[in-house]
């Protein structure tokens, strides 16, 4: 039996390495260029149906309509209805007589309705043009400034371009009409705050993650433990002011209604996680492969510790920044309580980080593995009415698997550095 253990993975290693060498640059263009072709032509064709409604018979934008209906309240000085859900399925409902069916558990801080308190001065239609429009400029810009940083992908614009268009996580976004590129923006600016050595507001940037706390979920462990004081002192600043914004225009009231469903999330998993197969974090994962929820927790409590002690070693290590933020932003993923298929989008940069790090030196171990993951990612992002019937979640496994051969390839073979270099 070991032998033929050891036959298997040998067989699996030679193929994935036969595979990865014929995932030559012209093909990984053309198969990029397919994609992005493929996703924004269904987008485009869905959202030419006139009207509020797409093709699929569902809100243009689906879950925008949640923010603006709380940019619309901000107006109107109605803070006691941010958390009144009856009240929202009236509103909605008076907006859009399809919304009835529509259910949203308001989990976000008063604060975002004052975000989105000046889309909601225009019509439904223009406010999603507008929202959208701006999530395009952010992800440009963020992909645009990580990529300036990344020397080894300068020869390769328009191939870097073809994958920022066709990545899923983005595409997700924009089909969603979430807000995850905000994150994303935080997690750019962080990063690149760092790189110039500014820790305070690089901690500032990431306490902007206060309004989708389980996304600073891992980066709080990580610096905490790190003891990265500046970081977190900024990120404190940060949450603590956006905390404040809410808090000083609606009152003490709302804010206790906010904490309140907060606190009691897990109180509501149907709303939480309406479709687990959609859902990329570790806890996603195990509830969706195992009926049992008392199990599946331990299990995303155990797998997500050691994802985390696997961060804080490569945070604290001698590996260069970029792989050591690239392996924060995969871990920020993995043990967010609730990652959604548009939150993927943080990983961007990531990937793109990586793909620097793997362009400018041929002899980092498990190249060929890593170059293969990211490619399959791709294609595991979106294959959601498999995930559906299968109840694995194989891009979790990606994710994870990056994450892995980034660690081996950190220990063996990266120089010593000082920190932030």
């Amino acid at each position: 039996m070991p032998d033929f253990i050891h036959d298997m993975m040998a067989g699996l290693v030679t193929g994935t390495t036969k595979l990865a060498v014929w995932l030559t640059l012209p093909r990984i263009r053309v198969h990029g260029s397919l994609l992005a072709v493929c996703l924004w032509s269904v987008y485009g064709i869905d959202m030419a149906r006139p009207g509020l409604l797409d093709r699929n018979g569902l809100v243009k934008g689906t879950d925008f309509i949640q923010f603006y209906m709380s940019g619309s309240f901000a107006l109107r000085g109605w803070g006691d209805l941010l958390y009144n859900m009856r009240a929202q399925s009236a509103w909605m409902q008076a907006l859009v007589p399809r919304a009835k069916e529509l259910v949203y558990a308001p989990f976000y801080g008063p604060q975002v309705a004052l975000f989105f308190a000046p889309f909601a001065r225009l019509s439904y239609p223009w406010a999603l043009f507008a929202w959208l429009a701006l999530n395009f400029l952010i992800y440009g810009a963020c992909c645009y400034a990580i990529w300036q940083v990344c020397p080894n992908l300068k020869k390769f614009p328009g191939t870097v371009f073809i994958f920022a268009l066709a990545f899923p996580g983005f595409f997700h976004l924009i089909t969603f009409g979430q807000s995850s590129g905000i994150p994303l923006l935080c997690f750019t600016l962080a990063f690149l705050l760092l790189r110039a050595g500014q820790y305070g507001l690089a901690g500032v940037a990431l306490g902007m993650l206060i309004f989708k706390p389980q996304l600073g979920l891992a980066a709080a462990v990580v610096f905490l433990v790190a003891r990265e004081w500046k970081v977190i002192a900024g990120a404190i600043l940060g949450a603590a002011a956006q905390l404040a914004l809410g808090w000083w225009h609606f009152g003490t009231h709302v804010m206790q209604n906010y904490f309140h469903w907060l606190l009691h999330a897990n109180d509501a998993p149907a709303l939480l996680d309406p479709h687990l197969y959609q859902s990329f974090s570790l806890r996603g994962f195990w509830l969706l492969l195992l009926p049992f929820p008392h199990i599946s927790l331990a299990l995303y409590l155990l797998s997500s510790i050691g994802i985390l002690a696997f961060t804080v070693w490569l945070w604290r290590g001698e590996a260069p920044l970029d792989l050591r933020y690239a392996g924060l932003l995969l871990s920020s993923v993995l043990a967010a309580p609730h990652c959604n298929v548009y939150d993927l989008v943080i990983l961007a940069p990531a990937f793109l980080l990586i793909s620097n790090r793997i362009a400018g030196d041929e002899t980092i171990p498990n190249r060929e593995w890593i170059i293969l993951l990211i490619y399959s990612c791709y294609f595991l992002f979106l294959i959601e009415p498999f995930t559906k019937i299968s109840h694995l979640q194989l891009g979790v496994l990606a994710i994870a698997a990056i994450l892995g051969g980034m660690f081996d390839s950190a220990k063996k073979s990266l120089p010593a550095v000082t920190a932030y270099s």
